[in-house]
């Protein structure tokens, strides 16, 4: 008797320590991009730099106020239209740099149990954004899509968890 009631808590507390095991393989992971993802963000930067500069003249140089406009601009004349996801996911690419630079965040690998994404973080908190689908998921389902609102959605979403800076 007394050695089933110890198999028996044995078994009851392996049991209650799978959830716990589950829970640690339901965190994401985080990991530096890879030079294939570092290759291909490059790639998706160029693809929408050489749309505007084909079409407008003009190149994406990472300041807000010239790209935000250069990615409405695309949207707006349709030259980048609700089907072409690989074209909206570059502009979230454009986004991202944008916002990495604002808030101080960095691209990193996010991997979970959905797959593995290209992502934005805070520091080393658990504050990510994800740019590059911003645009691409709004699009395809037929939204209008207002690039400057995209951003600064997610400019605050990140801004409570900034550190202020002293004097600001």
């Amino acid at each position: 008797m007394r050695l089933t009631a110890v198999l028996t808590l044995a078994l009851l507390a392996g049991l209650l320590s799978v959830p716990d095991r589950a829970a640690a393989q339901d965190e994401p992971r985080i990991s530096s991009l890879s030079a294939l993802d570092r290759d291909f963000m490059n790639q998706q930067r160029k693809r929408i730099d050489d749309l505007a500069r084909f079409h407008f003249g003009k190149q994406i140089r990472g300041e807000k106020a010239n790209d935000l406009d250069i990615l409405q601009t695309l949207l707006d004349r349709r030259l980048v239209r609700p089907e072409q996801t690989l074209e909206l996911q570059a502009m979230g690419v454009i986004i991202g740099d944008l916002l990495a630079e604002e808030l101080d965040m960095k691209w990193v690998a996010y991997e979970d149990k959905l797959g593995r994404s290209r992502a934005l973080r805070y520091g080393r908190s658990d504050n990510f954004l994800f740019p590059i689908t911003m645009i691409s998921r709004r699009a395809e389902v037929g939204s209008t899509v207002d690039v400057s609102a995209v951003y600064d959605k997610a400019v605050s979403l990140i801004e409570p968890y900034r550190t202020p800076l002293p004097f600001r």
